[in-house]
Protein backbone atom coordinates (compact mmCIF):
# COMPACT_ATOMS: atom_id res chain seq x y z
CA UNK A 1 0.00 0.00 0.00
CA UNK A 2 1.34 3.42 -0.96
CA UNK A 3 1.94 5.99 1.77
CA UNK A 4 -0.89 8.21 0.56
CA UNK A 5 -3.33 5.29 0.56
CA UNK A 6 -2.28 4.33 4.10
CA UNK A 7 -2.88 7.86 5.36
CA UNK A 8 -6.34 8.01 3.80
CA UNK A 9 -7.44 4.76 5.46
CA UNK A 10 -6.53 5.63 9.06
CA UNK A 11 -8.84 7.80 11.19
CA UNK A 12 -8.05 11.45 11.70
CA UNK A 13 -7.03 12.23 15.29
CA UNK A 14 -7.51 15.76 16.67
CA UNK A 15 -5.03 16.79 19.35
CA UNK A 16 -6.50 19.51 21.58
CA UNK A 17 -4.43 21.52 24.04
CA UNK A 18 -5.04 24.69 26.04
CA UNK A 19 -2.65 27.61 26.32
CA UNK A 20 -2.90 30.16 29.10
CA UNK A 21 0.04 32.56 29.27
CA UNK A 22 2.48 29.72 28.53
CA UNK A 23 3.24 30.07 24.82
CA UNK A 24 6.79 28.73 25.16
CA UNK A 25 5.58 25.66 27.05
CA UNK A 26 2.91 25.06 24.42
CA UNK A 27 5.50 25.34 21.64
CA UNK A 28 7.62 22.71 23.40
CA UNK A 29 4.65 20.33 23.21
CA UNK A 30 4.08 21.17 19.55
CA UNK A 31 7.76 20.56 18.86
CA UNK A 32 7.46 17.08 20.37
CA UNK A 33 4.55 16.26 18.04
CA UNK A 34 7.02 16.33 15.12
CA UNK A 35 8.20 12.93 16.41
CA UNK A 36 4.77 11.31 16.23
CA UNK A 37 4.74 8.39 13.80
CA UNK A 38 0.97 8.41 13.29
CA UNK A 39 0.37 9.73 9.77
CA UNK A 40 -2.90 11.64 10.15
CA UNK A 41 -3.49 14.15 12.92
CA UNK A 42 -4.36 17.80 13.43
CA UNK A 43 -3.64 19.97 16.45
CA UNK A 44 -6.02 22.53 17.92
CA UNK A 45 -4.46 25.05 20.31
CA UNK A 46 -7.09 26.88 22.35
CA UNK A 47 -5.80 30.10 23.86
CA UNK A 48 -7.76 30.68 27.05
CA UNK A 49 -7.70 34.47 27.27
CA UNK A 50 -3.93 34.92 27.60
CA UNK A 51 -2.44 38.38 28.06
CA UNK A 52 -0.73 38.00 24.67
CA UNK A 53 -2.14 36.22 21.62
CA UNK A 54 0.25 33.29 20.90
CA UNK A 55 -0.87 32.84 17.28
CA UNK A 56 2.15 34.51 15.64
CA UNK A 57 4.67 32.63 17.78
CA UNK A 58 3.00 29.29 17.05
CA UNK A 59 2.66 29.99 13.34
CA UNK A 60 6.36 30.90 13.12
CA UNK A 61 7.19 27.42 14.42
CA UNK A 62 5.64 25.78 11.33
CA UNK A 63 4.36 22.89 13.41
CA UNK A 64 2.42 20.16 11.57
CA UNK A 65 -1.24 20.98 10.84
CA UNK A 66 -1.90 23.37 13.74
CA UNK A 67 -4.93 25.62 14.17
CA UNK A 68 -5.04 28.29 16.90
CA UNK A 69 -8.44 29.17 18.37
CA UNK A 70 -8.43 32.31 20.52
CA UNK A 71 -10.97 32.85 23.28
CA UNK A 72 -11.23 36.36 24.70
CA UNK A 73 -11.96 34.95 28.15
CA UNK A 74 -10.57 32.14 30.26
CA UNK A 75 -13.06 29.30 29.83
CA UNK A 76 -11.32 26.95 32.26
CA UNK A 77 -10.19 23.42 31.52
CA UNK A 78 -13.58 22.05 30.55
CA UNK A 79 -14.73 25.10 28.60
CA UNK A 80 -11.43 25.39 26.75
CA UNK A 81 -11.47 21.75 25.70
CA UNK A 82 -15.11 21.98 24.67
CA UNK A 83 -14.26 24.97 22.48
CA UNK A 84 -11.46 22.91 20.93
CA UNK A 85 -13.92 20.11 20.19
CA UNK A 86 -16.07 22.48 18.17
CA UNK A 87 -13.12 23.23 15.88
CA UNK A 88 -11.88 19.63 15.58
CA UNK A 89 -12.61 17.28 12.69
CA UNK A 90 -11.24 13.98 13.97
CA UNK A 91 -12.88 10.66 14.64
CA UNK A 92 -10.92 10.70 17.90
CA UNK A 93 -10.04 13.64 20.15
CA UNK A 94 -6.82 13.55 22.13
CA UNK A 95 -6.93 16.16 24.90
CA UNK A 96 -3.52 16.77 26.42
CA UNK A 97 -2.02 19.35 28.72
CA UNK A 98 0.29 21.86 27.10
CA UNK A 99 3.03 20.89 29.60
CA UNK A 100 3.30 17.34 28.28
CA UNK A 101 5.77 15.72 25.88
CA UNK A 102 4.56 12.97 23.55
CA UNK A 103 6.36 9.76 22.58
CA UNK A 104 6.56 8.60 18.92
CA UNK A 105 3.98 5.78 18.86
CA UNK A 106 1.62 7.34 21.41
CA UNK A 107 -1.35 7.78 19.08
CA UNK A 108 -1.13 4.26 17.63
CA UNK A 109 -1.03 2.78 21.12
CA UNK A 110 -4.00 4.85 22.30
CA UNK A 111 -6.11 3.89 19.28
CA UNK A 112 -5.58 0.15 19.74
CA UNK A 113 -8.16 -0.37 22.55
CA UNK A 114 -10.87 1.36 20.53
CA UNK A 115 -10.31 -1.07 17.66
CA UNK A 116 -10.34 -4.09 19.98
CA UNK A 117 -13.47 -3.19 21.98
CA UNK A 118 -16.34 -0.99 20.74
CA UNK A 119 -17.37 -0.27 24.35
CA UNK A 120 -14.15 1.62 25.01
CA UNK A 121 -14.99 5.31 24.97
CA UNK A 122 -11.89 6.93 26.46
CA UNK A 123 -8.26 5.80 26.69
CA UNK A 124 -5.43 7.21 28.81
CA UNK A 125 -1.71 6.45 28.57
CA UNK A 126 0.73 5.78 31.36
CA UNK A 127 1.97 9.15 32.59
CA UNK A 128 5.44 9.71 34.00
CA UNK A 129 6.98 12.90 35.34
CA UNK A 130 9.12 14.76 32.82
CA UNK A 131 11.73 15.78 35.40
CA UNK A 132 11.73 12.29 36.95
CA UNK A 133 11.24 10.16 33.82
CA UNK A 134 11.17 6.79 35.61
CA UNK A 135 8.54 7.88 38.17
CA UNK A 136 4.84 7.25 37.52
CA UNK A 137 2.14 9.86 37.92
CA UNK A 138 -0.76 7.81 36.54
CA UNK A 139 -1.36 4.15 35.71
CA UNK A 140 -5.13 4.16 36.06
CA UNK A 141 -7.34 5.21 38.95
CA UNK A 142 -8.76 3.39 41.94
CA UNK A 143 -12.56 3.43 42.27
CA UNK A 144 -14.23 6.31 44.09
CA UNK A 145 -14.90 5.95 47.80
CA UNK A 146 -18.52 7.20 47.83
CA UNK A 147 -18.38 7.95 51.56
CA UNK A 148 -15.35 10.26 51.50
CA UNK A 149 -15.39 11.48 47.89
CA UNK A 150 -11.78 10.42 47.43
CA UNK A 151 -9.87 8.46 44.82
CA UNK A 152 -6.22 8.42 43.82
CA UNK A 153 -4.04 7.47 40.90
CA UNK A 154 -2.59 3.97 40.72
CA UNK A 155 1.21 3.96 40.76
CA UNK A 156 1.52 7.58 41.94
CA UNK A 157 5.17 8.41 42.77
CA UNK A 158 6.30 4.81 42.22
CA UNK A 159 9.44 4.07 40.20
CA UNK A 160 8.29 2.32 37.04
CA UNK A 161 9.63 -1.23 37.12
CA UNK A 162 6.88 -2.73 34.99
CA UNK A 163 4.54 -3.31 37.94
CA UNK A 164 1.72 -1.43 36.16
CA UNK A 165 2.21 -2.74 32.63
CA UNK A 166 -1.12 -4.53 32.43
CA UNK A 167 -3.69 -2.60 30.40
CA UNK A 168 -7.38 -2.67 31.19
CA UNK A 169 -10.51 -0.77 32.26
CA UNK A 170 -10.02 1.80 35.00
CA UNK A 171 -12.25 3.99 37.12
CA UNK A 172 -11.24 7.44 35.90
CA UNK A 173 -9.32 9.28 33.22
CA UNK A 174 -6.43 11.65 33.90
CA UNK A 175 -6.94 15.13 32.51
CA UNK A 176 -3.33 15.53 31.41
CA UNK A 177 -3.79 13.07 28.52
CA UNK A 178 -7.03 11.42 27.42
CA UNK A 179 -8.22 10.24 24.03
CA UNK A 180 -11.98 10.00 23.53
CA UNK A 181 -13.95 8.76 20.54
CA UNK A 182 -16.36 11.02 18.69
CA UNK A 183 -19.02 8.35 19.25
CA UNK A 184 -18.58 8.50 23.04
CA UNK A 185 -19.03 12.28 23.04
CA UNK A 186 -22.05 12.06 20.77
CA UNK A 187 -23.70 9.72 23.29
CA UNK A 188 -22.36 10.96 26.63
CA UNK A 189 -21.85 14.65 25.90
CA UNK A 190 -18.92 16.97 26.48
CA UNK A 191 -17.45 18.06 29.82
CA UNK A 192 -19.63 20.01 32.23
CA UNK A 193 -18.33 23.57 32.19
CA UNK A 194 -19.56 24.45 35.68
CA UNK A 195 -16.42 22.84 37.16
CA UNK A 196 -14.03 25.28 35.42
CA UNK A 197 -10.98 23.86 37.20
CA UNK A 198 -10.39 20.54 39.05
CA UNK A 199 -12.62 17.42 39.18
CA UNK A 200 -13.94 17.93 35.64
CA UNK A 201 -12.24 14.82 34.19
CA UNK A 202 -13.50 12.70 37.10
CA UNK A 203 -17.04 13.94 36.49
CA UNK A 204 -16.67 13.34 32.75
CA UNK A 205 -15.41 9.82 33.38
CA UNK A 206 -18.56 9.09 35.39
CA UNK A 207 -20.65 10.62 32.61
CA UNK A 208 -19.00 8.46 29.95
CA UNK A 209 -19.33 5.30 32.03
CA UNK A 210 -23.02 5.97 32.68
CA UNK A 211 -23.49 6.18 28.91
CA UNK A 212 -22.28 2.57 28.65
CA UNK A 213 -18.62 3.11 27.71
CA UNK A 214 -15.40 2.01 29.40
CA UNK A 215 -12.50 4.16 30.56
CA UNK A 216 -9.32 2.31 29.59
CA UNK A 217 -5.71 2.50 30.78
CA UNK A 218 -3.27 1.64 27.98
CA UNK A 219 0.03 0.69 29.64
CA UNK A 220 1.98 0.56 26.36
CA UNK A 221 1.21 4.22 25.64
CA UNK A 222 3.49 6.71 27.39
CA UNK A 223 3.55 10.47 27.85
CA UNK A 224 5.68 12.72 30.04
CA UNK A 225 4.17 15.46 32.19
CA UNK A 226 6.12 18.50 33.38
CA UNK A 227 4.01 18.86 36.52
CA UNK A 228 6.11 18.87 39.67
CA UNK A 229 6.41 15.57 41.49
CA UNK A 230 5.69 17.46 44.71
CA UNK A 231 2.32 18.96 45.49
CA UNK A 232 2.13 22.43 44.03
CA UNK A 233 1.92 25.45 46.30
CA UNK A 234 -1.60 25.94 47.59
CA UNK A 235 -3.30 29.25 46.89
CA UNK A 236 -6.79 30.62 47.57
CA UNK A 237 -8.01 29.87 44.05
CA UNK A 238 -6.90 26.24 44.34
CA UNK A 239 -8.54 25.93 47.75
CA UNK A 240 -11.76 27.42 46.39
CA UNK A 241 -12.10 25.20 43.32
CA UNK A 242 -10.95 22.00 45.02
CA UNK A 243 -13.48 22.54 47.81
CA UNK A 244 -16.30 23.76 45.60
CA UNK A 245 -15.87 21.05 42.99
CA UNK A 246 -15.43 18.16 45.40
CA UNK A 247 -18.87 19.00 46.74
CA UNK A 248 -20.25 19.59 43.24
CA UNK A 249 -18.83 16.29 41.98
CA UNK A 250 -20.43 14.35 44.82
CA UNK A 251 -23.77 16.10 44.39
CA UNK A 252 -23.79 15.20 40.70
CA UNK A 253 -22.59 11.62 40.95
CA UNK A 254 -23.57 10.14 44.33
CA UNK A 255 -27.00 9.92 45.92
CA UNK A 256 -28.92 8.32 48.77
CA UNK A 257 -27.22 6.92 51.86
CA UNK A 258 -23.62 7.23 50.54
CA UNK A 259 -24.15 10.95 49.86
CA UNK A 260 -25.57 11.44 53.35
CA UNK A 261 -22.53 9.73 54.89
CA UNK A 262 -20.25 11.91 52.74
CA UNK A 263 -21.95 15.07 53.98
CA UNK A 264 -21.55 13.94 57.60
CA UNK A 265 -17.87 13.10 57.03
CA UNK A 266 -17.11 16.24 55.09
CA UNK A 267 -18.81 18.79 57.32
CA UNK A 268 -17.81 17.22 60.65
CA UNK A 269 -14.27 16.05 59.81
CA UNK A 270 -12.69 17.17 56.54
CA UNK A 271 -13.91 20.77 56.35
CA UNK A 272 -13.35 21.63 60.06
CA UNK A 273 -9.86 20.12 59.89
CA UNK A 274 -8.95 22.27 56.88
CA UNK A 275 -10.44 25.37 58.51
CA UNK A 276 -8.51 24.77 61.73
CA UNK A 277 -5.22 24.41 59.83
CA UNK A 278 -5.79 27.64 57.92
CA UNK A 279 -6.85 29.47 61.08
CA UNK A 280 -3.74 28.38 62.99
CA UNK A 281 -1.60 29.55 60.07
CA UNK A 282 -3.52 32.84 59.90
CA UNK A 283 -4.38 32.13 56.25
CA UNK A 284 -7.52 34.23 56.18
CA UNK A 285 -7.73 34.19 52.37
CA UNK A 286 -7.93 30.41 52.50
CA UNK A 287 -10.71 30.53 55.10
CA UNK A 288 -12.64 32.93 52.87
CA UNK A 289 -12.13 30.54 49.92
CA UNK A 290 -13.57 27.66 51.96
CA UNK A 291 -16.59 29.73 52.91
CA UNK A 292 -17.16 30.89 49.33
CA UNK A 293 -16.96 27.31 48.08
CA UNK A 294 -19.57 26.07 50.53
CA UNK A 295 -21.86 29.04 49.91
CA UNK A 296 -21.63 28.43 46.14
CA UNK A 297 -22.90 24.88 46.62
CA UNK A 298 -25.69 26.05 48.92
CA UNK A 299 -26.90 28.62 46.40
CA UNK A 300 -26.49 26.69 43.13
CA UNK A 301 -28.72 23.86 42.05
CA UNK A 302 -26.95 20.81 40.69
CA UNK A 303 -27.78 19.47 37.24
CA UNK A 304 -27.44 15.72 37.59
CA UNK A 305 -26.28 14.10 34.35
CA UNK A 306 -28.55 11.72 32.48
CA UNK A 307 -27.56 8.07 32.15
CA UNK A 308 -27.34 8.34 28.37
CA UNK A 309 -29.00 10.13 25.53
CA UNK A 310 -28.48 12.11 22.35
CA UNK A 311 -25.47 14.28 21.70
CA UNK A 312 -25.11 17.09 24.24
CA UNK A 313 -22.74 19.11 22.06
CA UNK A 314 -24.75 19.29 18.88
CA UNK A 315 -22.30 21.57 17.11
CA UNK A 316 -19.43 19.06 17.11
CA UNK A 317 -19.36 18.35 13.39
Amino acid sequence: MAEGERVSTVPLVSLITINYNQAKVTCDLLESTRNLTYPRFETIVVDNGSAEDPTDLIERGHYPNVKVVVSRENLGFSGGNNLGLRHASGAYFFMLNNDTVVTPDLIEQLLAPFAADPQVGLVCPKIRYFDHPTVIQYAGYYPLNPYTGRTWAIGLHETDQGQHDTSGPTAFAHGAAMMVSRRAIEVAGAMDESFFLYYEELDWSMQIRRAGFRIYYQASALIYHKESISVGKTNPMKVYYNTRNRLLFMRRNVSGFPLLVFYLFYFTVALPKAALVYALRRQNDYLKALRRAVVWNLTHKVRRPAKAGPAVVADIH
